[in-house]
């Protein structure tokens, strides 16, 4: 595939059938370091989720895509945003061609339709602390017993009829550029670029005016080392970490990384 239309926004766009994991490549088997460069996949061997979970789909049913980041100017202490601003640009994606569904973002980078997994992000920092490469993964024509788990779902399952994997990626890319570059522009300042409030109005992890979107009660917080913490969030800070009301305490506590799972009202 030539991906015309990507390539008018992300120049440096490599495009390959097969390969292990389009992250895996651009961190360590690619020695250009340019800004923005784009690795796409057809299909992939050895694709990974968060928590070192695997993912994979039929070749050709869904876009795996990674994007190197090597913002200048911007200190490697704003990095924990790129994963948000992906999220958030997919996100945006999404309801591109699905306008009468309830999209959101899962805090920190997984896209819903209403409560299932459309889309998931895995960021990974490369060695010498220089920037990021982000790895995004869409499920665009997968038909239910193509999906790897019941709460997944695909833009075909959800009525749409989008199919050409050029037009969805130029869409993305669209959006991750103008994000990407209001932040550099920003020096990876999250207020002042908009960012932030961008990401918590799409967030449905959190809970708005004292109750929480889409019936969600509280969140569940699988932490590093299978710590649970069980609580309301109640926002997100300057540096995209959730902020956390635990059910038993009184402070509040800052979550940088793990698994959130939205309890539902009964």
């Amino acid at each position: 595939m030539d991906f015309p239309i990507s390539r008018r926004i992300a120049p440096n766009l490599t495009y390959v059938a097969e390969t292990g994991s389009t992250n895996a490549d651009l961190v360590t088997n690619n020695p250009n370091t340019d800004d923005f460069q784009v690795l796409v996949a057809g299909f992939q061997t050895a694709g990974r989720g968060r928590s070192g979970r695997d993912w994979l789909a039929p070749a050709g049913s869904s876009l795996f895509v990674s994007v190197l980041f090597k913002p200048v100017g911007v200190p490697a202490t704003a990095f924990s945003w790129l994963p948000l601003l992906a999220g958030l640009a997919m996100t945006k994606t999404v309801r591109d061609y699905l306008p009468s569904s309830p999209v959101s973002l899962k805090w920190p980078n997984d896209v819903l339709v209403g409560e299932s997994k459309v889309s998931g992000v895995l960021s990974e920092l490369l060695g010498d602390a220089s920037g990021v490469v982000i790895g995004t993964g869409l499920n665009v024509r997968q038909a239910a017993e193509e999906l790897p788990i019941a709460t997944a779902t695909s833009l075909h399952l959800e009525g749409s009829n989008a199919s050409d994997l050029d037009e969805i990626l130029a869409t993305y890319l669209s959006h991750l550029r103008e994000l990407y570059e209001a932040w550099v522009e920003a020096k990876g300042d999250a207020v002042a670029s908009g960012l932030r409030n961008q990401v918590i109005a799409a967030c449905s992890s959190l809970g708005s005016a004292g109750t929480y979107r889409e019936g969600i009660s509280a969140v569940r917080v699988i932490m590093p080392g299978d710590q649970e913490q069980l609580g309301s969030a109640v926002g997100i800070d300057d540096t995209g970490r959730l902020i956390l009301q635990p059910k038993n305490g009184d402070l509040v506590i800052a979550v940088a990384a793990g698994d959130i799972v939205h309890v539902r009202h009964n």
